[in-house]
């Protein structure tokens, strides 16, 4: 059963969603906000968003569907949004390990991926904040949008209606799990390039090689060599 709600304002939609699984063969049920006051991001961050601007969605799905494991339930969900993106803009849209959507090496989509037991069935809670319309931001920002970085008028209704189909019918169809991790790496972010990273407080220039199974990412430091790295233990700094 797929399904598609929409609140006009709530604090979280990972948070609401669980109002919305209210049968037990509840799958597959979207729920999206164009103006969500208390939006949350990876690892404790916080996710602000411009009211009636951009989408906050979220997707709910039945882990028991999946044999795969979360990181790369994480990547597939990371490639999928990556895909849509970029078929819907006719750019090349990049994916900041481990899932941020990069366009123009500006950020325009944070994903936070949950599980949680809801009704006695476990859920993978699929939250992403998608920066539609919003025209204004930070001059320092590495934030953008789709209207500042394409110059298109995106319908939020459609826009929502069409990532809730797209989704939903790509997660009910999973490939290899080599398939899915070579896919993250084809469209990771400064892959194979000289970039700046900061490892406890400190500077130092790198390669991303390559993220594994493991949701690791390995990176090569001019000092200390190739090495794998999990989230917040490094920060690239572009």
């Amino acid at each position: 059963m797929t399904q598609l709600f929409h609140l006009k304002e709530c604090s979280s939609t990972n948070d609401e969603i669980s109002k919305f699984l209210l049968y037990e063969n509840s799958d597959f049920i979207g729920l999206s906000t164009y103006n969500q006051t208390k939006g949350r991001g990876q690892y404790g961050n916080t996710w602000a968003a411009a009211a009636g601007k951009n989408i906050a969605y979220t997707l709910a799905v039945k882990a028991e569907s999946f044999v795969l494991s979360d990181f790369i339930f994480n990547y597939y969900t990371a490639v999928l949004i990556r895909n849509f993106l970029a078929n819907l803009t006719d750019h090349d849209v990049k994916i900041k390990w481990p899932n941020d959507m990069i366009l123009k090496n500006k950020k325009i989509v944070g994903i936070l991926i949950e599980k949680k037991k809801i009704n006695q069935n476990n859920y993978f809670i699929i939250g992403a904040g998608f920066n539609v319309l919003q025209d204004k931001f930070n001059e320092i920002s590495h934030a953008g949008s789709l209207l500042t970085l394409t110059g298109k008028v995106f319908d939020l209704d459609d826009f929502v209606l069409n990532l809730h189909e797209y989704l939903s019918e790509k997660l009910k169809n999973m490939p290899s799990e080599q398939e899915i991790i070579d896919l993250f790496n084809l469209n990771l972010f400064r892959k194979d390039e000289i970039s700046v990273f900061e490892i406890e407080k400190e500077r130092q220039n790198g390669i991303i090689r390559n993220a594994d199974e493991k949701g690791e990412l390995w990176i090569e430091l001019e000092r200390d060599g190739l090495k794998p790295f999990y989230h917040k233990e490094i920060k690239l700094l572009y």
